[in-house]
């Protein structure tokens, strides 16, 4: 075996609580915490008010297993690569904290559970849902895309949309158009959120042969891509005003954060081809900062009287 292929050894013996935190960071808690805020505003959406606490709950107990699912699997089969990448040398199978078929029957678990949880609590139209993204994250962007194309992260991305579609179906049992504007929204506002984070760790994904767009276009190029997705992003979210009949608070906010978030990009691009010092994880958090204030006011705004 390669020693890249090897895991670190614990000459100690890991405890239980040190066990379930690995676990837990196979999960990638942060991925699964983004995906979650997009899930309970479009439940209101689609409810048109608030929908019962017991359905939330549920939904969003599937959600994460379903997500961490994922995750796990992610973890998985890109264990080769996150050894030798610096960003993802402390995840659990790295270190030896877990082993290899822990993880993948982790992985089974959760996907199973996930799937059976959301079909008895909710419908089977959000339990069908749940599947295909596990099925697109894992099979569709790790074990293809990936590695392969620097289009990865476009059609990769849509694993992440999939939330919005299963939080509106676990309300209703079917789906709208206003689903399918915020699906869309998510699905443009990935390539803006992940290439600025590639920029950044370049050379970690041109050491493992990962052909991000970071590595295989120049940074201008990158940040002009970052740009034309920014704007086609905000463009899309407008859309959710007339379809979604939106109140102020949501076209407000979608203007104001979409501007400050076009603006940000811009700033990126310019230091990029003027070759000054950027720094991309700027549009990076920006992104989440602004995804989290649009499906905010996707949740509040049908609260609202006006």
């Amino acid at each position: 075996m390669d020693i890249a292929e090897m895991p670190r050894v614990h000459t100690e013996k890991i405890g239980f609580k040190r066990k379930a935190k690995a676990y837990f960071a196979l999960t990638k808690p942060r991925v699964m915490e983004l995906l979650l805020v997009t899930t309970v505003p479009v439940m209101i959406l689609a409810q048109g008010g608030l929908p019962s606490l017991w359905l939330v709950l549920a939904t969003v107990i599937g959600g994460s297993l379903s997500a961490g699912s994922a995750g796990a699997f992610n973890c998985y089969f890109d264990r080769d690569i996150d050894r030798v990448m610096n960003r993802t040398q402390g995840r659990p199978l790295v270190t030896g904290e877990l082993s290899p078929r822990e993880a993948l029957v982790f992985s089974w678990v959760l996907a199973v559970a996930s799937t059976v949880w959301l079909y008895v609590t909710t419908n089977w139209v959000a339990a069908a849902l749940s599947v295909g993204a596990i099925f697109f994250y894992v099979c569709v962007y790790t074990l293809w895309l990936k590695r392969r194309t620097a289009q990865n992260i476009i059609w990769g991305g849509i694993a992440g949309c999939f939330p919005v579609l299963i939080g509106w179906t676990a309300v209703t049992g079917s789906l709208a158009w206003e689903p399918f504007i915020l699906f869309a929204v998510v699905f443009l506002w990935t390539p803006p959120h992940y290439w600025p984070l590639s920029m950044k760790y370049r050379e970690d994904y041109k050491a493992v042969g990962v052909p991000m767009l970071s590595v295989v276009r120049g940074r201008a190029q990158v940040g002009l891509q970052v740009i034309l997705y920014a704007w086609a992003t905000i463009v899309c979210s407008l859309l959710l005003i007339p379809v979604g009949h939106m109140g102020v608070l949501y076209t407000v906010v979608a203007v104001l954060a979409g501007g400050w978030f076009i603006y940000e990009t811009h700033r990126l691009y310019s230091l990029s081809i003027r070759h000054e010092a950027a720094s991309p994880m700027r549009v990076f958090h920006g992104s989440i900062s602004y995804l989290t204030l649009l499906f905010l006011a996707v949740g509040i705004d049908p609260l609202l009287p006006f």
